[in-house]
């Protein structure tokens, strides 16, 4: 004789809760009633559901989810009696109780206004830093990184702000692809935009507090433009902000340098420096390359870098922009000269000469490296120019 199947109870829906058969065969209420799972534990390859403790504990299925129903519907409290119509065992009275419940469940969220998108929110937190607040001025790469920031959400635009959890955000940062600083500024946004929401009683609960970076700080080591990124400056060398960059990515100076660096034309080189003793007096040939670049700005606009920083910086963030570059720093030009030079085979002593950093306890090229300006130019020259 074929054994006769034991009827399974139905699936509940997503969010709804979960009714679970406890162990054991003497149970009164063997029936543990939970609500729905809203926070989580990062683990090494996953994201584990921590369950939150049952509501309650019942004799039936169906009244589990008697009691998940009015849970929706706000007519029921964790730790008091279970609602009237669950107390007895008429099936049809427990039915008509959830119906009941769902229809209030229904009119509540009805109610409700609508719960403001992660969008909505940005555009009201934004409105509100960078607009409404006159304490301050922003710069435009501070602008310009808080929307990149908001486009790397892309997934949870259109969802409620409120709603959102830290594995919500924390998920959408590591799977960004970007590097450290952009990830850095995607966990800044949300930082600032659960403030706002926090201050205007958005959300109940800050979510965003244990965001975090979770790859290595990539600042020191630097991203110099590729071959390819300095050909499609070369073809936008007119422009008078790339005409700077590609001086610094020939040359090597920290930025801060070429306010105060002396410029000889009549022999073609740089001398100067900030930071520390190897750096200040050092001298770097003017590479053939941007020698006429040099002089352009010397003779028309009196000096090389002649713009406050920061307005360099916002020009040069929109000039990458416009050409498709990756973005980055004024350091990184620095960083791209030492790599020129040691794709280039310049002697490895000259690079550390012309960028200015110490012989340390190397006492020969230190205090004996007696190095003329025509010497280093052989080495700077080695730098073929990417056209």
């Amino acid at each position: 004789m074929a054994k006769k199947k034991v009827r399974k109870n139905p699936k509940l829906p997503n969010g709804f809760g979960s009714i679970k058969k406890l162990s054991g065969k003497n149970r009164t209420n063997p029936y543990g009633v939970y609500p729905p799972v809203t926070e989580y534990i990062e683990m090494e390859n996953r994201t584990k559901p921590i369950q939150p403790p049952a509501l309650t504990y019942v004799d039936n299925w169906l009244k589990g989810v008697g009691v998940l129903s009015a849970y929706h519907a706000g007519t029921y409290v964790p730790g008091q009696e279970l609602p009237d119509y669950l107390d007895t065992s008429n099936q049809d009275d427990i039915l008509k109780g959830i119906v009941n419940d769902f229809n209030a469940s229904k009119r509540l969220k009805a109610s409700e206004p609508p719960k403001e998108t992660f969008a909505a929110v940005y555009e009201a937190y934004f409105n509100w830093k960078y607009k409404d607040d006159k304490s301050r001025e922003y710069s435009y790469s501070s602008l310009a990184s808080t929307r990149a920031a908001f486009k790397k959400f892309s997934a949870l635009h259109d969802k409620p702000f409120c709603e959102l959890r830290h594995n919500d955000f924390q998920v959408a940062i590591d799977n960004c692809g970007l590097k450290f600083s952009g990830q850095s500024n995607m966990v800044s946004l949300v930082h600032g935009m659960s403030e706002y929401a926090d201050i205007y009683k958005i959300i109940s609960k800050d979510e965003s507090s244990h965001l975090k970076v979770k790859i290595q700080n990539d600042a020191e080591a630097g991203n110099p433009f590729s071959n390819k990124d300095l050909e499609i400056l070369w073809k936008n060398k007119d422009n008078d902000i790339i005409e700077m960059l590609l001086i610094m990515c020939y040359s090597g100076y920290r930025v801060a340098a070429y306010k105060s660096i002396a410029i000889n034309l009549e022999e073609n080189y740089f001398q100067g420096g900030v930071k520390n003793r190897s750096s200040k007096n050092r001298v770097v040939p003017i590479h053939s390359a941007i020698l006429p670049l040099v002089q352009r700005r010397v003779v028309g606009d009196g000096g090389l870098f002649t713009i406050p920083y920061r307005k360099f910086l916002g020009k040069m963030i929109r000039a990458l922009v416009q050409l498709g570059i990756e973005q980055r720093t004024p350091h990184d030009c620095r960083h791209t000269f030492s790599r020129l030079c040691e794709n280039s085979n310049v002697n490895e002593n000259d690079r550390r000469r012309m960028l200015g950093h110490s012989f340390g306890s190397d006492v020969t090229n230190a205090v004996y490296g007696h190095r003329t300006v025509e010497d280093l130019r052989i080495e700077i020259e080695k730098i073929k120019v990417c056209h």
